[in-house]
Formats: C-alpha cells, structure tokens, sequence
C-alpha cells in the first residue's frame, strides 16, 4: 500500500489489519536518534527519498525534538524546517502520504496546505486548542498519544496507579472530546507513548499488553525504534546498537496489536514486520 492517501483511507474505514511503517525524518538538530543528520533540506529530502524507496507507507516529518528534557522550538522555526521539506517531498512523488509531527495547529495547517495528509499529535490534543478544529475542517487521520507530562519534563520520576488503565481513561476521554467536536472514527489512532513520562519497566508493560489499548476499537501505532528503555535493558547500548532491539518490540508488538509502525529503519524493521506478519497470520 505505498504513497497514497485513498489507500490510507480507505484503511483507516476498513480496518484493514496489514501492518503500516511510518518512516521518520527529523528536520532537527537535536533528536535522540539522528538529530543534526538531516537538518540540511538536501540531506533531509535525501533521507525521505531513501525510505520512500525502502516501503515506508508513510513519512513523519517532525521539526521539534521531543526527546526528554528538550526545549520547545517557535511556531516560526517548526515551519520553516518543515514545511520546504513536505514540498519538496510532494513534488518528487506527489502521492506519498506525509504526516507532520507537531502539537502545534498553525503548523500543522501550513504542512496541511504543502502537502501534509496526517498529523501526529504527541500532546493528543492536549496543548493547542486548535488542533481538534483543524483536524476536523481537514477531515484527515489524527495520532492522538498518551503523554504525562510535557517533553521537557515528562521522564521526571513518572508514576502511576494503575499504568494501563490510566492510559486507556486518557484515550477514552480524548476520543469523547474529539467526536464531540466531529472528528469520525475512522480518523482517530492511537499510540500510547512508549518513551513519553514512561519508566523503562512501563515501556515494557505496554507492548505486552497493547491488546488492552486495541480493545477500544482504534488502530494503534506505536514508536519504539531505538528508545533509551532498550539501550537500558541491554546494558546501556548506545542508540546505534539497539536496532535488534528494536525489532523484538516490533514483533511482539505487532503481535499484541500495533498496525502501525514508526522506525528511522525502514527497509529492516519492514522486514520484521512482514515476517511477523506471516507468522501470527495477519492480512
């Protein structure tokens, strides 16, 4: 199903079970995992053409890292390293399906307008009271994700009473908030955040159990790739070595559930998606 938006709606209202890969390109220069290496426009676009051409489904172009203990970047500064990346991405291959990564609706807007057909909401409409209104004007699939906190201070000894069911009460009142504002159901994916105000012990419990968070009736996308609760349970592995890492999440977590994948990897965790795939029967 690559690079068309009719295909991904028509996933989206059909439940379809196939196993999406959302490749990430960060515009940024200070992302945990490739900060500074595609913050060129011609490395960026470079790197966008390569997953394009590995099977990603989709690109997640994102212009503010988020990584624990980040700064927020201005309105401005997001759109001007986002938005000549999506036009650029658009005009060499005007049906791939682009999603930007931002809490911020005037972003959003503007990657809407060169191009964008997804947003990825990390806040799930939580900081911009905007956004809903935008998603909804747009009719284009929302990620709504679960995060305590905000990014500069969510890994600040993050605990909970009761891990997945405060996740799954934040999912219902937020799907209750977005179709009171008229964003339909087939618009709405979720992802519970692994990395985001999570101890590493949480991380684990919610790819374990994702089948909790499925069970809402929503496709649910998780992000894993190369997050520092891998690096942790592998003694320390500094991000470049946790890619089998990597993959065994992928796995386990399409196994419980996830039909949407974000990786830097494409062309290998592809791979241990078709796989796994095939081995627990999913078509």
């Amino acid at each position: 199903m690559p690079h068309d938006y009719k295909k991904l709606e028509y996933w989206l209202k059909n439940r379809k079970n196939n196993i999406l890969i959302m490749g990430v390109v960060n515009v940024t220069p200070d992302s945990f995992s490739d900060g500074g290496l595609y913050f060129k426009p011609r490395d960026a676009l470079e790197h966008a053409k390569k997953l394009i051409s590995e099977g990603a489904d989709i690109l997640d172009i994102g212009g503010e890292s988020t990584r624990p203990g980040s700064d927020p970047v201005s309105v401005q500064e997001e759109i001007d390293r986002t938005i000549p990346l999506i036009e650029s991405i658009k005009s060499f291959n005007p049906n791939c399906v682009v999603s930007i990564d931002t809490y911020k609706s005037e972003v959003a807007e503007k990657a809407i307008l060169a191009g964008a057909s997804m947003v990825n909401d990390i806040s799930g409409l939580t900081f911009d009271p905007n956004m809903v209104d935008l998603v909804v004007n747009y009719r284009l699939p929302i990620v709504i994700m679960h995060m305590k906190g905000t990014p500069k201070n969510m890994q600040n000894n993050p605990k909970y009473d009761n891990l997945l069911l405060e996740i799954n009460n934040f999912f219902k009142k937020k799907i209750k908030f977005a179709k009171s504002k008229g964003v339909r159901n087939y618009q709405i994916i979720l992802d519970p955040g692994i990395g985001f105000g999570k101890s590493f012990d949480d991380n684990f419990e919610i790819i374990k159990n994702l089948d909790f968070i499925n069970s809402l009736g929503y496709p649910v996308l998780i992000g894993t790739s190369k997050k520092a609760f891998i690096g942790n349970i592998l003694d320390n592995a500094p991000v470049g070595d946790r890619l089998f890492g990597t993959a065994a999440t992928i796995s386990i977590g399409i196994n419980n559930g996830a039909r949407i994948i974000r990786v830097h990897d494409v062309y290998k965790m592809k791979q241990v998606a078709i796989v796994t795939q095939k081995l627990i029967g999913v078509r």
